[in-house]
């Protein structure tokens, strides 16, 4: 990007003989006020896009098939030799030169995973574990350097085996003792709330979620074990319970008996970024769970639920609102925690039931 506007039949003209060199085709488009657009072809498909806008911005981008090193070096030395030209003929005005990383489409192994606020993220992913598509939702465990195994749901990065953290925020962060106490696991299917909670001798633990996916409990208890120990490899333990079924049944069904948990822990979905009508539905089921939850709750009880990325600022009002529609007066509290392999804050959050006269 240039301080002032662009000269742009001087940068078409300076830049023109390092495509010619290589042999490429030239196609130039002129807008009399929107600058130039020239592409240059290459024999082998490669070809490169030169936008020069009059406002003082110039874009190149390069596109090529390269699956050898030797593809990848002819890449980087044309554009070392765009970005050491125009530097010879515009240094003075030169504000800014950016060159991004390759972008690398169509791989077997796919690196690139959105945050949850929009931006997009490459992981250091090298190998797919698993992918198999279930009645439900595709299912990814994929392999990264640093965070180890990532189950990954329909596209959504869920959980790694580095990320304890989440795990441990949505249990209370350490300062709950659960001791001898009944504790509801909504959702969890990955195992790693249930596997840190056994260890904590609780009385009872269950473990349910609506439409809870047998395929993800296989993958995890297969190759997430650092994640779930060996908690998955039978759905009933000493002091626990997994039930393959819809939670919101089982809500109901435990409200009308009367049992009553000492903690609630959802970890089902995310909150929603928006009230979209596509995400309407959404909220309707967190304000049931939410309501029913509370029903099983005893009074003295805690509910820990996930929120979302703390930049999304709108969304967690949005949520907090719904707090004030339940059956019973709540309050609550959260807290912000760094995900590793979210790559970006996250906020859980504490809710209990108001105390009253």
């Amino acid at each position: 990007s240039f301080n002032l506007a662009a000269d742009c039949n001087a940068v078409l003209k300076g830049l023109q003989p390092i495509f010619q060199e290589q042999g490429m085709t030239e196609t130039v488009h002129n807008w009399e006020d929107h600058g130039y657009l020239a592409t240059y072809i290459k024999k082998n498909g490669s070809f490169a896009n030169l936008r020069i806008h009059p406002h003082g911005l110039v874009l190149v981008d390069l596109q090529s098939y390269n699956d050898h090193m030797k593809g990848r070096e002819e890449v980087d030395q044309l554009l070392n030799k765009v970005e050491e030209r125009m530097k010879e003929l515009f240094h003075g005005n030169i504000k800014r030169v950016k060159r991004l990383p390759a972008i690398l489409r169509g791989g077997v192994i796919d690196r690139y995973w959105p945050t949850a606020d929009g931006r997009l993220v490459e992981y250091d992913i090298d190998e797919v574990v698993y992918d198999e598509d279930s009645p439900f939702q595709n299912i990814k465990i994929l392999h990264s350097k640093q965070f180890g195994n990532i189950l990954i749901l329909s596209g959504d990065v869920n959980l790694a085996e580095s990320d304890l953290a989440y795990t441990q925020a949505i249990m209370g962060s350490g300062k709950e003792d659960y001791t001898g106490k009944e504790v509801l696991i909504l959702g969890g299917g990955d195992g790693g709330i249930l596997y840190e909670i056994v260890k904590l001798k609780p009385k009872m633990v269950t473990m349910v979620a609506s439409n809870i996916d047998q395929m993800v409990i296989d993958g995890c208890k297969k190759y997430m074990r650092k994640t779930c120990g060996d908690v998955l490899d039978n759905l009933k333990g000493e002091c626990y319970q997994v039930l393959i079924e819809d939670c919101i049944p089982v809500l109901k069904r435990y409200a009308k008996e009367g049992r009553m948990f000492d903690y609630v822990i959802n970890d089902l979905t995310a909150v929603p970024i928006s009230t979209s009508p596509e995400e309407d539905s959404t909220w309707e089921f967190l304000r049931l769970i939410l309501d029913l939850s509370m029903k099983v709750l005893k009074q003295d009880g805690k509910y820990f639920t996930q929120g979302n990325c703390i930049n999304l600022t709108d969304a967690l009002t949005l949520y907090e609102e719904q707090l004030s529609r339940l059956y019973c007066p709540v309050e609550f509290s959260k807290e912000t925690v760094c995900v590793p392999s979210y790559m970006e804050l996250w906020v859980f959050y504490t809710i209990w039931k108001k105390q009253t006269d």
